[in-house]
């Protein structure tokens, strides 16, 4: 036996004395190395498998706001569909409000003129008149006397008198009528 007693004898660290000298102590140095590993292969198993969970919820948040951003893309594109509707039937109305205006009250100096009519346009300056329905390819108007074959997009000079210069455009045409715009102005002396 030792002349110290049990008190003064060193005493091996930590809380856990029995078990410290069961994992340090001589020839347990394989359990040491064995527990390490299985702690850190715990670690890696239960990190993994936590992971896992943190995707598996990200995934499910992903696909959830994938089907709330569609269902609002469904929502928009209905919308959008809807207003384009709208939209055309606005024009079309657009449309047909303002062919009735220009009948009720056309354009200043624009002429409608059917087949075999004639008009005094041009501040009385100018009587014209359309010979026959319009044609594919242009209108013959009886200008002041004078037979003129135009066609769409075709502008005239006429000068009905010295001091008067008048121009006549043909605006467009159909099989029935013509529309023809007619502008008399004073002559610049020369």
């Amino acid at each position: 036996m030792s002349n110290n007693p049990a008190s003064a004898r060193p005493r091996p660290l930590g809380m856990f004395p029995r078990l410290y000298r069961r994992l340090i102590g001589p020839g347990h140095r394989l359990r040491l190395s064995v527990l390490v590993v299985l702690l850190v292969l715990g670690v890696t198993v239960g990190g993994h498998l936590y992971a896992k969970r943190l995707a598996a919820n990200d995934i499910a948040e992903r696909d959830a706001t994938i089907q709330v951003l569609r269902s609002e893309g469904e929502k928009l594109e209905a919308k959008y569909s809807d207003q384009s509707a709208h939209l055309a039937a606005l024009q079309a109305k657009l449309t047909n409000t303002q062919a009735e205006l220009d009948a009720i009250m056309p354009s200043e100096n624009t002429y409608h003129i059917n087949a075999n009519q004639s008009l005094i346009a041009g501040d009385g300056h100018l009587t014209i008149g359309l010979i026959g329905p319009p044609t594919n390819q242009g209108i013959t108007l009886n200008i002041n006397g004078k037979q003129q074959s135009l066609a769409a997009g075709d502008t005239l000079r006429v000068a009905p008198n010295p001091s008067t210069v008048c121009h006549v455009e043909v605006r467009s045409f159909d099989m029935f009528k013509a529309v023809i715009r007619a502008v008399c102005e004073i002559a610049e002396p020369r």
